[in-house]
């Protein structure tokens, strides 16, 4: 038997049990026995593969091979005797001397030519016998790519928190919802059979490289590329030199037809760029945490389906795909929703908890709802390889991605919640802001609800939403949480509870230095809070549960920096708010956001709110609170720029001091089923840009004032189900650049409409194409778009 033999047959897979026991139960020794199993489990696979080359190694060979198994048999021996030693016992400081030695010896054994040495004989043989040429390439793509970087510290980052608990895996475990994986992939090669590159994309630990594994076994997509694939690990520090020679030498092998080559683990677009060749016939298929395809040829990795997560987990927690009927059924299924259908964080979680008792389990549920990790092999293996994703983030985005944090676990966010955080946590624009969000959702670390209006100018809050993965949440939350308490720059309740935090309670006597308060809890009356000093908070976000009042936290009245105030009420009914009229101290506030809570009280103060530039009033019961004087109205808001008033049910009438407000940039009356009129005096409106009347189903006609608006670009009349006409002097409208009137009942258009010489865009039901395409005629580069009817709720379902 040779020396490979006894490698990739005993030696390696004895010594990793034995380095996982010495892990599990030595804590002297444990960190570097953690590293050594990280370490052998990557360079197993490689020996096995010169095992099975069928290449006679020269005598030199022999020998290189046999001073690493000698210090693979210290190694053994050493983790037996450290194992016969009691757990508490003073040689444990000697063993672990003894065993960073041989760490540190087989490092540098694996960073000397002898791995180069070998490849270059293994390679040699494909121009001895053809019909090994398609194995022995398999073989030295696998080599260099274990090879790139063979330091202890790159090993260990290359191994990507994958390595099982047990050193075989069981194969049900590899099983799991890959199907629906396969035949999207599938059925996209056969759509596109010309398109030079696919992708799959996901996020950290959802089971990418396991579907790109499948797509590569696959007997229908070998047959489709005449079984001509190569499957190659790019990682995040690639020899890009080396991984183009080999990919270069298997498209150039001279022989025609179709080729695939799969490259994992891709990083960056500048990475494909320069490993993609222009060569007809070759299709490659990029498996990253980034979307770096077409969207129409990649497939997005579907996290798992609440029965396949628990079958998964069993099988990792148990053995078997059921729950045993002896274990608490309750505390099993807790732990799988914490995970979310994450593969990684389920089988991570599921071989931690094995042979645990149930009390141990209840601890890490209570952990796990908090944000925290379960231990530290959760943190390491599911934590650390998700903020892997962080790390290729530029500093402003990586602090947008932690921002994130702030908000209720699985739940939509909305758009223009995020981008005003941003705007005034990191003093960018809102197109930055967009542009940031856009790109955190392409490196899939956050989800956009879209709708077909994404990306548009004039895109309403409704129309787009962020959804964040709680694991992603909680690595956000576990980020920013890595100082004490006092120095954090976000102070973030993880889950909703009764109260707030005791630990934020326990160090409440010192400032809070937090730009981001955001607190999580059910119905608080004044007696509830204590008293807190947030000097530098500038976004302070309180999500609630009542139906009947919320008492604001008193502290809030000594929050100088405060820029952006969020009040979001999750219960089913609207919420009466105590503790306006605000206080002076909030001078520097530039946005509200009021959710599901009655609102008199905030128009009753009589100190200005000179920066207040946006205010959204979302579900809540308006009151009445515009029935105010001209004056009182511009002299609270004087410069409000954006009002947003959507799904208030009790709004009838929109008062006329509004039109008092000259410095309304954005006026949105959206979801709104019972106003019936608007002012007749809106032209004093003499900054307003966009005027949006979505979803108003009442709403008959539009005031003929409309029309002196000098500076309105953008008019949204959509689904105002009972609106028949435009008002006749439409034309007056020179600087109108967009109407949006689907699912509006317009059954003709005035003759003033040929006047619209700024008209770009009109987007309209099929029914109304004809009456507009003969203004068409009149109004050069006039684009008109036929709409499809979209009735939909769904941006009301969490």
């Amino acid at each position: 038997m040779s020396f490979t033999d006894i490698l990739a047959g005993d030696i390696a897979p004895e010594l990793l049990k034995l380095l996982v026991l010495v892990a599990s139960t030595v804590y002297g020794c444990k960190g570097i026995a953690e590293r050594l199993i990280t370490l052998i489990s990557d360079v197993q696979p490689t020996i096995r593969e010169i095992q099975y080359s069928g290449v006679e190694l020269s005598e030199h060979r022999q020998t290189q091979l046999r001073i690493f198994f000698e210090i693979l048999e210290k190694a053994r021996k050493l983790s037996e005797k450290v194992l016969r030693c009691k757990r508490y016992n003073p040689k444990h400081i000697y063993h672990a001397s003894k065993m960073k030695d041989l760490e540190r010896k087989i490092t540098r054994f694996l960073s000397t030519s002898v791995l180069v040495n070998i490849l270059a004989d293994v390679n040699g043989s494909r121009f001895i016998c053809e019909a090994g040429i398609e194995r022995v390439e398999k073989k030295c793509d696998r080599l260099m790519e274990r090879m790139d970087c063979l330091s202890l510290a790159e090993a260990m980052k290359r191994a990507e928190a994958t390595v099982e608990i047990e050193t075989e895996a069981d194969p049900a475990i590899q099983r799991e919802g890959l199907d629906l994986g396969k035949r999207e992939m599938k059925e996209m090669m056969s759509k596109f059979p010309d398109a030079p590159l696919f992708g799959i994309s996901g996020m950290g630990g959802s089971g990418k490289t396991t579907v790109a594994q499948e797509i590569c076994r696959d007997s229908d997509v070998r047959g489709l590329f005449e079984n001509r694939v190569l499957f190659l690990t790019v990682s995040r520090s690639p020899n890009l030199e080396n991984l183009r020679l080999l990919i270069k030498e298997f498209l150039d092998d001279g022989v025609q037809g179709r080729k695939l080559v799969i490259l994992d683990d891709v990083w960056t677009r500048d990475s494909l760029d320069k490993l993609m060749f222009k060569i007809p016939g070759s299709t490659t298929l990029v498996v990253s945490r980034s979307k770096l395809a077409d969207p129409r040829t990649t497939y997005s990795v579907e996290l798992l389906k609440e029965d396949e997560a628990m079958s998964l987990f069993c099988i990792s927690a148990f053995g078997d795909k059921s729950i045993p009927s002896s274990f608490s059924e309750k505390l099993v299924k807790q732990v799988v929703d914490e995970c979310k259908g994450l593969p990684l964080s389920l089988k991570v979680l599921g071989a931690l908890l094995k042979d645990k008792p149930e009390r141990y389990w209840q601890g890490v549920v209570k952990k796990l709802s908090r944000g925290e990790t379960a231990d530290e092999t959760h943190e390491s293996r599911v934590f650390a390889h998700i903020e892997e994703s962080l790390e290729t983030l530029d500093p402003r985005a990586r602090k947008c991605f932690l921002d994130l944090g702030a908000f209720p676990e699985d739940k939509k966010i909305p758009l223009e919640v995020v981008t005003n955080m941003w705007v005034e946590l990191h003093y960018i624009d809102e197109e930055t802001a967009f542009s940031i969000l856009v790109d955190l959702s392409d490196k899939n670390l956050l989800t956009l609800v879209k709708n077909p209006r994404l990306g548009a100018l004039y895109t309403g809050y409704y129309d787009i939403y962020v959804k964040q993965h709680d694991v992603l949440r909680d690595v956000a939350i576990h980020v920013s949480n890595k100082v004490e308490v006092n120095r954090r720059e976000r102070l973030l309740m993880p889950r909703r509870e009764p109260k707030l935090p005791r630990e934020w309670e326990g160090n409440s006597n010192q400032p809070f230095d937090a730009r981001i308060v955001s607190i999580h809890t059910e119905e608080m009356n004044e007696m509830d809070w204590f008293d807190m000093e947030l000097p530098k908070t500038e976004v302070l976000i309180l999500n609630f549960s009542s139906d009947e009042k919320y008492t604001l936290p008193p502290f809030v009245g000594k929050m100088s920096s405060l820029r952006a105030l969020v009040v979001i009420n999750n219960s089913n009914f609207p919420a009466f708010l105590h503790g306006f009229p605000l206080s002076a101290n909030l001078g520097k506030l530039r946005s509200l956001w009021l959710e599901k809570v009655h609102v008199p009280e905030l128009f009753s103060s009589t100190v200005p709110l000179r920066n207040l530039q946006k205010m959204h009033l979302i579900l809540c019961k308006i009151n009445n609170s515009f029935d105010q004087t001209v004056f009182q109205t511009t002299h609270i808001f004087p410069n409000l720029s954006d009002l947003t008033i959507d799904h208030c049910d009790d709004l009838v009438r929109l008062p006329s001091t509004i039109c008092g407000m000259s410095s309304l940039n954005s006026v949105s009356i959206t979801n709104c089923p019972r106003i019936l009129e608007l002012p007749k005096n809106l032209s004093k409106l003499e900054s307003l840009e966009l005027l949006r009347l979505y979803a108003c189903p009442e709403l008959e006609a539009l005031p003929a004032e409309v029309c002196e608006l000098p500076c309105l670009k953008y008019l949204d009349i959509s689904q105002c189900l009972s609106m028949d006409s435009l008002p006749q002097e439409i034309g007056k409208l020179r600087t109108l650049e967009k109407i949006d009137m689907r699912e509006c009942s317009v059954s003709s258009l005035p003759c003033s409409v040929v006047a619209l010489k700024s008209l770009r865009h009109v987007i309209c039901n099929e029914e109304a194409l004809s009456m507009w395409e003969e203004v068409k005629n009149a109004v050069s580069g006039l684009c008109i778009e036929a709409a499809e009817k979209n009735f939909s709720l769904d941006w009301l379902v969490e």
